[in-house]
């Protein structure tokens, strides 16, 4: 059983930090930053395609790219476990600030079409705005309807006082110029400056501007280091690949053939120039003395397998795609912990509404990890749901010992697009203990029949508690001898 470190956890209580407070009446910001009479701010920092072992703390790649996110472990809490329930842009997105399995959330796919996070949704912005916070996005949203750049403000999930964003910011830029949106629609528009450094200077901004005790919730979202789409390339600053050309190769990926073996020194330097946008945004809190006060968490949406695992980056049930970093700081993350229980993305809106002391609303299907972080497991359930669309419709269940996905038949519409299945046939089967490097499929095996029955028991439990549809679970219908 995962354990996490024995470390004790601050005195500090969280409910301390309570929100009806009256503002403090402050000669000048910094005395405003210094008040402790409000809840602790939430700044969220979202990196697009991270996979999890590209960050050093993890202690999984010789490669030192992240210097700043190594310090922010050693300060706070690192999670070692933790997984997106769909690897996929905007239903990855859903899941964390709604705090809801797609089944529920309505995000099954990549917005468009008729998909998109409904306007009524309850969201993490949407519940901080309600304690008094400020809600603010900076960068890609991928969340509305409709449109590649700007989002109406019934689209942008609550996010209603600052917003600098595009639906879709890989359509409306590239690397080095390009649009983003105001809360009014109008074009904030760059050039000959990269785009992870725009996006931390809108950020430090922000920051700069700081001037009550008012919380606030921000989020800065960065499309690095996902591939620039029109392009079919990852792109970093000037000279950054250079850094690391003849990079070492991650076991996964240096055993299959794909793209990494051209893509791998631009990604990595993509990383870098992402590491070092974070390391300013958490200078500029320092510097404005609100590091104190501020839970700051570093997450990605999904990994990345370089076509390794298929046709393109990431849409399957392998580690790669599925298994993501999550580092947070500030209060009640402090003392350099690590948490290796399995946790979810939607757990991450619970666990920050409990960090500031707000309760966790019952639409919500994700747990706070909170008393995780505390040293309790009390009833923790070691297994994660995840569900695949657009290049295969499929489920999938990864547990400590086992990685078991099933898909669609082809004739049933399993390679193109689909919300749910009826039928769903038994596709892959990993030994994580045997095999972490998840190289050899069992699936079929006449050793492994039973251990599959129990997992496909398994998944239609984590679908009926999802409220995923109800469907037919079948062996694996070519088995080995």
């Amino acid at each position: 059983m995962p354990e996490i470190s024995r470390e004790n956890r601050s005195n500090v209580s969280r409910r301390e930090f309570v929100t009806s407070a009256a503002p403090v009446l402050a000669a000048s910001s910094a005395l405003a930053a210094e008040s402790s009479l409000t809840a602790p701010n939430i700044v969220i920092v979202i990196a697009d395609q991270v996979r999890r072992d590209a960050v050093s703390a993890y202690g999984l790649n010789p490669v030192q790219l992240t210097p700043n996110l190594d310090a922010m472990a050693s300060r706070g809490t690192l999670f070692r476990n933790m997984f997106t329930n769909q690897p996929l842009c905007s239903p990855s997105r859903a899941c964390l600030f709604t705090g809801q399995y797609p089944a529920r959330n309505g995000v099954w796919r990549n917005t468009g079409n008729g998909v998109a996070l409904n306007p009524t949704a309850t969201t993490l912005a949407t519940e901080c705005r309600k304690a008094g916070f400020s809600a603010n996005y900076i960068g890609k949203w991928h969340l509305a309807e409709g449109t590649h750049g700007p989002v109406s403000a019934q689209e942008r999930g609550g996010f209603l006082n600052l917003w600098q964003a595009s639906n879709e910011l890989e359509l409306t830029s590239h690397p080095f110029e390009g649009d983003l949106y105001d809360s009014d629609g109008r074009a904030i528009h760059f050039q000959n400056e990269y785009r992870v450094g725009f996006l931390t200077r809108l950020a430090t901004d922000f920051l700069g501007r700081v001037t009550t005790s008012t919380p606030f919730l921000l989020v800065v979202s960065y499309l690095e280091p996902h591939h620039q789409n029109d392009e079919k390339r990852f792109v970093a600053p000037p000279g950054y690949a250079e850094r690391y050309r003849n990079p070492a190769v991650p076991e996964d990926l240096r055993h299959l053939p794909g793209t990494w073996q051209q893509h791998l020194p631009s990604y990595y330097g993509c990383i870098r120039s992402v590491d070092e946008g974070f390391g300013r945004i958490r200078d500029e809190l320092t510097r404005r003395r609100l590091d104190k006060r501020t839970i700051l968490v570093f997450v990605s949406d999904h990994g990345c397998h370089f076509m390794t695992r298929n046709t393109e980056y990431k849409r399957s049930a392998h580690d790669a795609s599925i298994r993501i970093p999550l580092l947070i700081e500030g209060p009640g993350f402090e003392g350099g912990r690590e948490v290796r229980h399995f946790t979810r993305m939607i757990d991450l809106t619970p666990t920050l509404l409990d960090a500031v002391g707000l309760a966790v609303p019952s639409s919500m299907q994700g747990r706070s990890a909170m008393p995780l972080v505390a040293g309790k497991s009390d009833n923790w359930q070691e297994e994660v749901f995840i569900q695949l669309s657009e290049f295969w419709t499929g489920r999938a269940l990864r547990t400590p010992q086992w990685t078991y996905a099933a898909v669609a038949p082809r004739e049933e519409g399993g390679y193109r697009p689909m919300r749910s299945a009826p039928r769903y046939f038994s596709f892959q089967l990993y030994d994580n203990y045997a095999d972490p490097y998840q190289l050899v499929n069992l699936a079929g095996r006449r050793e492994t029949l039973e251990i599959e029955k129990d997992l496909r028991e398994r998944l239609a439990a984590a679908m009926r508690a999802a409220g995923d549809q109800a469907a037919e679970l079948a062996a694996c219908p070519y088995p080995y001898a």
